[in-house]
């Protein structure tokens, strides 16, 4: 059997083609698995930004914005994507770091230290940092826009939730944790999630496109999620506990660009600073990225790979143990691999109209299979931490 060669050799192979031949053919792998998603209708269109800390190297659109070959094909640079869960680490992790920076938070404060309505049977002993790591004991999810006809009242019955477990104990994944974080932050800097977010992080890191509840001259790219009466709904958020809290709530209701979520990946690979500038202290990155006994799964806010199982995961088998992401319901995710030098931006639309069953499924598979595809893409990356499939 004929020895495979090193991605060195092979790169220098290509090169010899002309460097646009070389790119185009080191990334064909990455776009097959996307396309093959659009082919079995999994989703209508997405968008990959492949890069590391000083560079991007992938950038991409496939598909269209609905499953109508006239829509548009999106743009990475100006299609706007609804990242529902993306909002708890892009928007709202974010702020809370900025707040434990100041000074203004402790994490392993009493979240009624902030927020004194939240109270119930052990909730006093629910931190901040049990909100991030979403080990506090709430349940996963509510549907506050049926129980509550306003976001008042929907805010009420979040702080009078009961807990499901002893707080501290294990991990459970619970939307309910970052809408209590999105009032903590509304509380403690005295105004909302969407403004501090955007002078605090956006507009520091250069994410122009990154906003909650888009105007509607926007509507014509932002790329749909769902059909109302036939027609495509597009830059309304697809959560509805977001919607009932205005567009703007700590899960979820932020809408961006592939190209400025390459710069938040770029952010967090460079340690707080991005293009010259402090963003984030690097001693906060580290803070968040400590992985805690109680939640192998999970970080401050981040997901990372089950170190003891990396089958049928979307983090696929490559992305070595230092990897961390996070995934959204409208078909988005982000992950980061700081031992690889690589992170991988990779936005749909699965939400609308998907033309098999069990989209959500299938879709973990594409990622999974992208994230390998992209690890053995980009050169270096193998070697940076061997695996035997790489």
């Amino acid at each position: 059997m004929p020895e495979k060669p090193d991605s060195t050799l092979l790169l220098l192979a290509l090169l010899a083609l002309g460097p646009a031949a070389a790119v185009a053919q080191r990334f064909d792998a990455v776009d097959s698995v996307i396309e093959a998603g659009i082919r079995r209708g999994v989703y209508p269109g997405a968008v990959v930004v492949i890069g590391r800390r000083d560079t991007v190297l992938h950038a991409r659109g496939y598909g269209h914005y609905t499953w109508s070959p006239v829509s548009p094909v999106p743009s990475p640079d100006s299609t706007l994507w609804d990242l529902a869960s993306l909002t708890k680490v892009v928007a709202t992790t974010s702020a809370i770091m900025r707040l434990v920076e100041a000074g203004r938070v402790e994490l392993d404060r009493p979240v009624a230290a902030y927020l004194p309505r939240f109270t119930g049977l052990d909730k006093q002993r629910v931190t901040v940092r049990m909100l991030l790591d979403h080990t506090s004991g709430l349940p996963s999810y509510v549907e506050y826009f049926r129980l509550a006809p306003t976001r008042d009242s929907a805010v009420t019955l979040l702080y009078r939730e009961p807990l499901r477990r002893p707080p501290g104990q294990r991990a459970v994944y619970s939307d309910l944790n970052f809408l209590l974080l999105g009032l903590l932050v509304e509380q403690v800097s005295g105004e909302p999630l969407d403004r501090f977010a955007t002078r605090e992080i956006f507009v520091p890191a250069g994410m122009r496109e990154t906003r909650f509840r888009p105007p509607r001259e926007l509507a014509p790219r932002i790329a749909p999620t769902a059909r109302w009466r036939g027609r495509p709904v597009a830059g309304v958020v697809n959560d509805r506990n977001a919607a009932r809290f205005g567009g703007v709530a700590g899960h979820a209701g932020l809408f961006a660009t592939a190209s400025d979520l390459a710069r938040y990946a770029r952010l967090w690979l460079n340690g707080g600073s991005l293009d010259g500038r402090r963003v984030l202290a690097a001693e906060t990155i580290r803070m968040f990225l400590t992985p805690t006994d109680r939640a192998a799964t999970r970080l401050l806010g981040w997901e990372r790979p089950d170190p003891d199982d990396r089958r049928d995961t979307h983090f696929g088998r490559l992305v070595s143990g230092a990897g961390y992401g996070h995934t959204g319901w409208t078909g988005t995710e982000l992950w980061i691999d700081p031992a690889r030098d690589l992170f991988v931006v990779f936005l749909t639309n699965r939400s609308y109209g998907a033309r098999v069953d069990r989209s959500i499924s299938r879709l973990r598979a594409v990622r999974g299979d992208l994230a390998d595809a992209a690890v053995r893409a980009v050169p270096g990356a193998c070697e940076a931490v061997p695996a035997p499939a790489c």
